[in-house]
């Protein structure tokens, strides 16, 4: 038995929740059962009471919102508990076609893949402007280079997750779920493809794309962190570098200075004093790359114990809820 679960983060979506759920396959190859997840992120218009009279199988309700990656996280652990084997994660403007799930999840089903992203063709949305394309092209671009893996549309939220996929993803951040996944999977070795999609006609303006400049800098602040997580020491080195570096230059000036080029009584002392602050300055921050280089150690040990104890947790609530059907 296949059971797929559709779920869709929801804040203040009354106005579109109804489409994007009539658009939602019933019944796909390879797959036995679907169902329907909204998290409602507190919302204040009907967005619950939309969800309830489409007959939505699950409705998850956040006493307060808490942001899409909250609510992306708080789907994947009610779909787990609800004993999904495929989530596919969806947005409620209905902005992705729903007849490409099935397109979606085919990587999962064959096993060549643990968590599909649908690629948008981002160079034919007539709502996106140019800039939007161009920095939508250079942040996955640089998703690319820290996760190690090809996906061309990183921020798209139209994606498929295996059951143990999501056992082992954690956001840490409260911005967006979609570039930590990407990168995180990348990481953790997960097996990551895409597919390409289609997607539908504007129903609404996105709301996580507010201002693109500050899109732009929460973005760039997400990847940095992530980055910083997971290869700490790669960081700080390339970052300690930069100091040490310019070091090193003002090191070979002021020995050219001195002894191919004297000048008498002139010692070039405030040079040198430069030249220290800038090794000590480098040096410090190659050591704290060390430093934080353990702290990953541990991190990753708490991870591997977290995720033994989801799986135990999981597959005890399924074994109580076949005995108690077996009741």
């Amino acid at each position: 038995m296949t059971k797929l679960i559709i779920q869709i983060p929801c804040y203040n979506e009354e106005g579109t929740l109804a489409a994007t759920l009539a658009d939602l396959p019933r019944s796909l190859p390879g797959v036995d059962e679907i169902e329907r997840l909204v998290i409602d992120d507190g919302s204040t218009d009907d967005t619950v009471r939309v969800a309830r009279d489409n007959r939505v199988e699950h409705i998850v309700e956040l006493p307060h919102n808490q942001g899409l990656a909250k609510a992306f996280m708080a789907g994947l652990e009610a779909c787990l508990r609800a004993g999904a084997d495929i989530i596919v994660n969806t947005d409620a403007d209905n902005q992705y076609c729903a007849d490409d799930i099935g397109k979606l999840i085919g990587p999962i089903l064959a096993h060549e893949a643990e968590i599909v992203i649908g690629a948008r063709p981002i160079d034919r949305i007539e709502h996106f402007s140019w800039i939007k394309k161009r920095l939508q092209k250079t942040g996955s671009w640089v998703v690319r280079i820290v996760s190690g893996t090809d996906v061309p549309d990183a921020p798209s939220g139209f994606r498929a997750i295996s059951r143990e996929a999501a056992i082992q993803l954690n956001v840490f951040n409260t911005h967006t779920y979609t570039l930590e996944t990407i990168i995180q999977a990348g990481q953790h070795h997960i097996p990551i493809a895409w597919v390409p999609v289609r997607v539908n006609e504007e129903l609404r303006p996105s709301r996580l794309i507010r201002n693109v400049f500050g899109y732009v800098a929460e973005s760039v602040a997400v990847i940095l962190r992530i980055f910083m997580l997971y290869r700490p020491l790669r960081f700080f080195m390339i970052l300690g570098s930069i100091p040490f570096g310019l070091g090193v230059l003002l090191g070979f000036r002021w020995l050219t200075l001195v002894y191919l080029f004297p000048e008498p009584g002139r010692t070039y002392v405030p040079s040198l004093i430069l030249v220290a602050i800038l090794l000590i300055m480098g040096f410090q921050t190659w050591l704290f790359g060390l430093a934080a280089e353990l702290i990953a150690a541990n991190r990753k040990l708490l991870e591997e114990i977290r995720l033994r104890q989801r799986r135990r947790e999981l597959q005890a609530q399924g074994e109580a809820g076949e005995d108690s059907g077996d009741g």
